[in-house]
């Protein structure tokens, strides 16, 4: 199992991305999920997700202001239940059939809103999940992951692997009421869970769920996002975003972070190799896909799997999704998740799609998928 089983499973990848922006608008697609709110104006919503009862705040008021740089976060949108149900299954996630996500693996989330939804259901199946996105959620997502972190645990200890995340359902909105206040984040990177819980689920979220601050735009992506400090963890094994192209101008920032995520990998390879352009465990200036250089597959033999990017999406703007498409194609090589391994939820006519991506050869860097 491995890179090579997982790509045979996804079929070929993508060859024009004006046949795949066709392919996909032309489905017929829901009418009634407009821009994808599961209900804009409920201060929480209670949802059953893969089994588990969970109750998620939100921010309606946050979500119609002026804020600058953006407030999409702020409330929970209808893929993200499914998207999160999905990724958390042993058994329909072939990340997992095929071995690249495991008990040891670190996945890290990009523009992850408030809900941590993706989070609480994946973070117990591995051994970290770190949250990212513009410091405005960090309230919340701190409380959403601290309020239904037991319910989580508790689920998969009654669970069996084959059950423990089947099941592609998402909860509506069900109801709302007056959110309380939560604290603030103190620190730029933070456990979202509170002491309490750190003997469940072999650590408890306060080990397996951390939330760091990341701007797309200013901030640089860097080996401490995996928070294992000298000798630890210094790259991640999946990075996923859940319904973050919508925006035509943040397509080339969010595509860029997505690569320079991926070339953590890279880099800590090279560093346990004793070379590589690493200075103290964080990627060096120079290094990455904005100034055109990566890792080629001659030196990923006999090394861990490299980072696999997980981009989900509902279907709103085709001009919109054939730029991100475009762009993510130059660094990536992309598929597109088929239908028999997703569940119903995310299947073509859904309105939304699944697709992943693996660094190119670009120079010294990425995937010649020739050679596997």
């Amino acid at each position: 199992m491995g890179l090579a089983s997982l790509l045979q499973a996804l079929g070929p990848p993508v060859q024009s991305v004006e046949e795949e922006t066709f392919a996909l608008f032309a489905q017929d697609l829901p009418h009634e999920q407009n821009l994808g709110f599961v209900d804009a104006k409920a201060l929480s919503l209670e949802l059953t997700v893969a089994g588990r009862d969970l109750t998620i705040h939100q921010s309606p008021a946050v979500l119609s202001s002026n804020r600058a740089g953006g407030t999409t976060g702020a409330v929970l949108w209808k893929i993200t239940p499914l998207f999160a149900a999905w990724l958390a299954s042993p058994t329909s996630n072939p990340l997992f059939t095929h071995g690249i996500l495991s008990a040891t693996s670190l996945v890290l989330e990009l523009g992850c809103g408030v809900s941590g939804l993706a989070a609480l259901l994946l973070a117990p199946h591995i051994a970290r999940y770190v949250l990212t996105d513009q410091v405005y959620v960090a309230r919340l997502v701190e409380r959403n992951v601290a309020e239904n972190w037991a319910a989580v645990v508790t689920a998969a200890a009654n669970s069996t692997g084959s059950s423990s995340g089947s099941g592609g359902g998402g909860g509506g909105g069900r109801g709302g009421g007056k959110a309380k206040q939560g604290k603030p984040a103190k620190a730029a990177r933070r456990a979202v869970a509170s002491a309490s819980s750190t003997e469940d689920a072999g650590g408890g979220a306060g080990q397996k769920i951390v939330f760091t601050p990341l701007d797309w735009e200013t901030d640089a992506v860097t080996a401490a996002l995996a928070g294992g400090g000298s000798g630890g963890a210094k790259s991640f094994d999946v990075v996923v975003a859940c319904d973050c192209v919508y925006n035509e101008a943040l397509i080339e920032p969010f595509v860029a972070t997505c690569a320079d995520v991926c070339r953590l990998r890279i880099a800590d390879d090279d560093e346990e190799e004793g070379g590589g352009d690493r200075e103290d465990g964080v990627a060096v200036e120079g290094r990455g896909e904005r100034n055109g250089r990566g890792l080629g597959i001659g030196r990923r033999k006999g090394k861990r799997n490299p980072c696999v990017c997980v981009v989900a999406q509902q279907l709103r703007d085709p001009l919109v999704f054939e730029a991100w498409l475009e762009r993510f194609a130059r660094s990536f090589h992309v598929w597109r998740v088929p239908d028999g391994l997703l569940v119903e939820g995310l299947r073509s006519g859904s309105g939304f799609v699944v697709h992943m991506g693996v660094l190119k050869n670009e120079g010294d860097g990425g995937i010649n998928l020739e050679a596997i």
